[in-house]
Parts: C-alpha cells; structure tokens; sequence
C-alpha cells in the first residue's frame, strides 16, 4: 500500500495563489503571516483578510443536500491520469518507468471535466489521490525496486500542494468546475504516517512511534504485526514515521490539518487512508470537527475509509455515521462478486444471494460502504476474468508486478463477463467506484504494474463496447431509485444463473446475470419485459439469455 503526501504552501506561491484566487493579481487583497511555523514545522495555511479560505463551502453541493446513495464514483490516480502540463514534469533519475513520476497532474483532469467524459460515463463523484506534496527523490521497495511518491501515499510537507500536479489556485478549480457539472469531490487524506523529510516530523519526532521496540524494527509485516497492538505503530516502511495518535498534541495536529484542507478546498468528503493502523480517537475528534465547523443542516461531509481486510466485524467498528465513517469500502462483497462471476466458482445464484442477504445491513442501516470491482492495491479486473484467470480473488498480484506482466485480453469474453460484475454493482445498494481504466479494461498486475497510464486512443471494439455498457448502467441507476436504495429478493437461483427484483415503492427492476459461455432458459414471473440495457422488448415466461449477458429488465 504505497500512499502520496500531502503539502504547504511557502509565502511566495501562497501569495500567488491568493492572489488568483481574489479573481485578478491586480485587485488589493489582505494576505496575513505572521512568521512564524505552528508546531510541526508546517507553513501555516495563508488567509484572507485574517480568515481561511473557503472555497464555496456555502453554495456547493453540500448545502443542496446531495444523497451520497446516489453517487457513482470514479477514482483518477492523478500521476496517471492525464498529462495536461508538461512544464510541471519531473520525473526522478534512475527510476524505473512504472514507480517514477509519469506527468498526469490537475490540468489534465481538468481538461477531461471540461470535456465532459465523467458525465459522459455517468458517474458524479470523482476521488482523487492525494493532492499533497510528495517527496523528491527514489526510495527502496520491498521487493528491491526503487519507487518515487507519484502515488500520494507519502505525504511530506502537509499544507502543500505537489508541484508536479498543479498548485493550489488549480486544485480549487477542478474543485469549483466539478460543483459546476454537478459532480462531488472525495479526496485522499492521508493521516497515518509522513514521510521522513517532513517539517513536521523533523520539528516534533516525539509525536511519532519510535521505529525501534524492544530491539526490533517495527515495520509492519517485517518486525511488527500488521494486526493491532503492533498495527497500529508500526512503520509502513523505514523511511515512513507512524504518527502516535495517543497523544493529543498529535491528534490535534493532525485533525487540524484535515479540517482545514476541507475549508480550503470546499471538497464534499475524504477518502481516509489505513483506518485500521490508526487510533478511533482521531476518526472521532475528526467526525466532530467536521459537525461543528464545516457540515450545516441537511448536509452531509461523507468519510469512507480503506481497511484491506477480510473481516466484517473489524471494517464495521470505524462506521457510525454519526461519530465516525459512513462507510468504508466493501473488500468483502469485492471478493465474493469476483469468486462468483469473475472466477466462476460455486453456484453464482446460492453463493452470491447468500453473501448480499448477510451483507446488505451488515455495517449498519445508515451506513453506505463503497462497493468495487478494482483498486491501486489490486490486479486489474479483467485478468481474473479471463477464460483461465490470472490471479484469485485476495490476489494482490505482487509476484507479477514487474515481469511475467499480464497482457490486454484480445477476446471478446473477458469485457463480457467484467461487464456482468460491473451490472451487479450498479444495481446494489452503495456508492459504487470504477477505477480508472476499469470502464476499459485496463490491464495490469500488482502494484506498480496496476498504475498504468489511462488509455485515451487506440481503444479495442471489446473495450469500447464494455465502456458503452457501463455508461448504459450508470444512466439506468440514475434513473431508477430500486437500484440504489431498493429492497432486494432473489427470482432466480441457478448455478450460472442469478436473477434477483429490486424494488422502491412503484419502480421495479430484475437483474439477471448469465455468467455461463453458453445459452441458458430461465422462467421469469412476467410474460414479457422491456430490457433498458438494450432497449429491446423479450416476451416470455421462457426467456433465453445469451452466454456471458446480463439484463436490466421492467
């Protein structure tokens, strides 16, 4: 799990940015700095006229009263996305291409919003990587290749914006754009660890876990536990010091950098990094910042946390709504719907409705977990869907990172099946995420291999039909209020064949789900039924379903 880092301006590109920020350099604006450095050694955040900028926290979609059960979120890892500015490239001498700086930055993402691709595909809410600023330089992995912190997951200095993606000024933009085209904006925040050369670990080391205990290096998975006591202070890697949130000096640092990039940036929520590395008083105390200083009445500021884990019981103690996450993201329900369409293991009907039945309220019933298919920590999602899969369902694919490396399917079968994936997904309660490429099919192995740069040319006909076929999915969500917060009861349940209603007052849908090579015959209720997926009319009650197809039916 390599993280990005976060950022803090110096006083002359705060100036400049205030500056822009005022609408024209020219116009007389009141820049305060005392200084002097806040504990921690970090720049303080600039102000205007003695107040922190608030970057439309008054007329953004907060104060509309977004329902985030109708989000569907993409994820750009912005190094990877799109090059929109060259001048900002620097990439790091004697790196390997894959873990080094690859040029995608805010300009670029900004060139795709104002291209309208995100509403084109459907999707209103964007998760962006860590914006903050990363380290120079080349540090060791743990599998003797060298990476950069192009991913974000290094955060150095936390008030400050990463220079190879853009500043401050431009950041908002895309911000302030997005609210435009009605779409929402989660950002990585990364809270458990700093990079070594950050101010604030330099200034206040004693607010770390010391690497040393009891005559061992404490690096997670290498000296230490990745499980709790030891999980929650270990070291991700030599050069990352663990933040000791049992102290209160550290915590209230910290939580004060959250919630003060939050009224910088007028972001509508936080994607939080390792929640199950750090202490529930900082999720807490962030929680209740946030009711008090930011989130007014019939809003809500949505926290969705990454616990990579198997265990539904430890992801359900970080979500409470009211006092911690709204949700986290679901790796649970990923590697089931993976084992059974993907993989094709077991009875999809049995296997697949038994899990959704104990899932479904599982966390809570105001919790909205994130609901997946792909991430930056797994193997791209059309390899396990090949005829012969590529790797499991918890694969991390690690031993395929850098040689071996998967290539892009040419067949048509693999972008059918993950389109069957992609149908249940967004027909289920939840906020579901397509990471990018994923709507593609993006090949890659394990990180860093899975970090490929987003195609935007030379896409195959298999690629661009499974595109079309989630675009298709996402306006039929938006569309139709049984998909996201609807009731679920099964219709079918065969061993290749799931079809299950769901249903919201007067609108009803069924699913079905053939993920067989071959033709299949089910009988449904209804003597005949209108399928939105292609807009096409099927009389029945017998109706055959095409091999690896799926239809949303009414």
């Amino acid at each position: 799990m390599r993280r990005a880092r976060s950022g803090s301006l110096s006083v002359l590109a705060a100036l400049g940015a205030l500056a822009a920020l005022a609408g024209c350099s020219k116009l007389p604006v009141a820049v305060t700095f005392d200084g002097q450095l806040p504990p921690g050694g970090e720049t303080r955040p600039p102000t205007i006229d003695g107040r922190l900028p608030d970057a439309g926290r008054g007329d953004g979609p907060l104060a509309q009263g977004f329902d985030w059960r109708d989000g569907i979120m993409y994820f750009v890892l912005l190094d990877r996305f799109l090059d929109g500015d060259a001048g900002n490239n620097k990439p790091e001498i004697g790196v390997e291409t894959p873990a080094n700086w690859q040029g995608g930055d805010l300009a670029g993402l900004l060139a795709k919003l104002r291209a309208g691709y995100f509403t084109s595909l459907g999707v209103n809410v964007l998760w962006l990587s860590s914006p903050l600023d990363a380290p120079d330089g080349k540090y060791p992995g743990k599998d003797a290749h060298d990476y950069t912190g192009f991913h974000g997951y290094w955060p150095r200095d936390l008030g400050k914006i990463e220079a190879r993606l853009g500043d401050l000024a431009l950041l908002k933009q895309v911000v302030s754009e997005a609210h435009q085209a009605g779409i929402r904006v989660v950002v990585d925040y990364v809270m458990n660890h700093v990079h070594q050369s950050s101010p604030v670990y330099t200034s206040h080391p004693e607010w770390f876990w010391p690497l040393d205990l009891g005559g061992k290096s404490c690096i997670c998975g290498s000296g230490c536990d990745w499980k709790p006591p030891e999980g929650l202070r270990c070291w991700f890697d030599p050069f990352l010091p663990d933040f000791d949130f049992t102290l209160q000096a550290a915590r209230s640092f910290s939580v004060e950098n959250a919630v003060g990039w939050v009224k910088q940036l007028g972001v509508d929520g936080y994607r939080l990094d390792a929640v199950k590395h750090i202490e529930l008083s900082w999720l807490t105390e962030l929680r209740a910042r946030l009711a008090a200083e930011v989130v007014k009445p019939g809003q809500r500021f949505y926290l969705i946390g990454e616990t990579f884990d198997g265990d539904r019981d430890l992801l359900k103690q970080f979500v409470d709504p009211a006092t911690k996450l709204d949700g986290q993201f679901d790796f649970p329900l990923r590697a089931q719907l993976v084992k059974s369409v993907l993989l094709r293991q077991g009875s999809l009907g049995a296997d697949l409705d038994t899990f959704l039945n104990g899932n479904q309220s599982y966390y809570g019933k105001d919790a909205l977990m994130g609901t997946f298919l792909g991430n930056h920590d797994l193997p791209r999602a059309i390899h396990l869907a090949e005829d012969t899969p590529q790797f499991g369902e918890w694969d991390t694919g690690k031993s395929r990172a850098w040689s071996n490396l998967p290539a892009q399917p040419s067949s048509a079968a693999p972008y059918q099946r993950l389109a069957l994936a992609f149908t249940v997904l967004l027909t289920i309660p939840g906020l579901p995420t397509i990471y990018y490429g994923d709507e593609l099919g993006l090949a890659g192995g394990g990180d860093p291999d899975n970090r490929r740069p987003m195609l935007w040319s030379g896409a195959s006909t298999e690629q661009e039909a499974l595109r079309a076929t989630i675009a298709k999915l996402c306006a039929i969500r938006k569309q139709h209020p049984a998909l996201r917060r609807g009731t679920r009861k099964e219709v079918w349940l065969g061993a290749d064949v799931y079809a299950y209603r769901m249903s919201e007052g007067s609108d009803v849908l069924v699913i079905v789900i053939n993920r067989s090579d071959a033709e299949q015959t089910i009988q449904l209720p209804a003597a005949g039924y209108q399928d939105l997926l292609r807009n096409q009319a099927m009389t029945g009650p017998s109706y055959k379903l095409a091999p690896r197809s799926s239809y949303v039916l009414q």
